[in-house]
């Protein structure tokens, strides 16, 4: 089976026009989790893109599996990601937010280089698409400088309302800053805290470079993934100083957990831990915090 630090590693990735309902009042009350993804049991009807050996794959992870993860914790609306392995092809994770009204918003995967980019990206809001997908090591960030589709992407998404967000490597962080710098008024979330601490312990070189993205007022960052970074060890206390770093530069209506299902729940790992960072562990956080971080960012930004 692929793991999700494997994939992590080498991955390069609703209501219909409402994004995540504020529906019914125990909604509105519950948790959201900014960053799962999900896939069928089979993929005949589903396929998956050319190109990608579908045999390391788990089977599925279907919405059923995850609630029975999310809803003993208290989270009932969830952002869903595109999973890397369909690429341009959001089918699967648009029937999933059409079978669940008010349940999902949705971060696609679109081909930047593709005619009618503006039309695509306002058409998927239309459908609950809150935000794209975009893949960012060193060397094909810094070609974003020079990359027309590139820009017209980031402006877009600012006219409509949706978010560029970025699956980053630490080293991408300088040419986003650029992007975030010309284009100052888009919505740009990382993910995953950029994967600082991916290779070992939290680089504070690295984390600096993170928090001066602060500087940008429309810049979010998902304390997300802890299996995957520092120790990978529950109950992953040694990611709380990048977090009250993060908080104290961003606050926490800048910053939203997320799980990064199925990947948190493999391996040893569980949902429970990793929501209880947040929730319960780090005494840092006031109440109202840990609710900007468990659930008014995300609304913020994906409703």
């Amino acid at each position: 089976m692929t793991t999700r630090r494997q994939f992590i590693t080498t991955g390069t990735s609703a209501l219909a026009g409402r994004g995540l309902s504020r529906g019914a009042e125990e909604d509105s009350k519950g948790w959201i989790d900014a960053h799962v993804h999900l896939w069928p049991k089979e993929t005949k009807k589903y396929p998956v893109a050319k190109g990608y050996d579908k045999s390391g794959l788990r089977a599925g992870f279907t919405a059923e599996d995850l609630f029975a993860e999310c809803h003993p914790q208290g989270v009932s609306r969830i952002v869903l990601i595109q999973m890397s392995f369909y690429r341009f092809d959001n089918s699967y994770m648009l029937h999933v937010m059409s079978k669940h009204k008010g349940v999902f918003a949705g971060v696609a995967i679109i081909d930047e280089n593709a005619p009618s980019l503006a039309h695509r990206m306002r058409k998927m809001r239309t459908r609950g698409v809150r935000g794209f997908r975009v893949y960012a090591n060193a060397k094909n960030a810094s070609a974003w400088k020079d990359s027309k589709s590139m820009h017209a992407m980031w402006r877009e998404a600012a006219e409509n309302g949706q978010s560029i967000c970025c699956l980053a490597d630490p080293d991408a962080l300088p040419a986003i800053t650029r992007l975030c710098r010309k284009h100052p008024e888009t919505p740009v979330v990382i993910d995953h805290f950029a994967r600082i601490g991916m290779r070992g312990p939290v680089d504070q070189d690295q984390l600096d470079q993170l928090l001066k993205l602060a500087d940008f007022k429309h810049v979010t960052v998902k304390t997300s993934a802890f299996y995957a970074l520092g120790a990978k060890k529950a109950p992953y206390m040694d990611l709380g100083p990048m977090i009250r770093q993060l908080r104290d530069a961003f606050g926490a209506e800048r910053l939203m957990w997320a799980s990064d299902c199925p990947f948190q729940v493999e391996g040893g790992h569980s949902y429970r831990d990793s929501i209880a960072l947040i929730r319960d562990r780090l005494q840092f956080l006031s109440g109202e915090e840990r609710d900007w971080m468990l659930r008014k960012t995300a609304e913020r930004i994906f409703l």
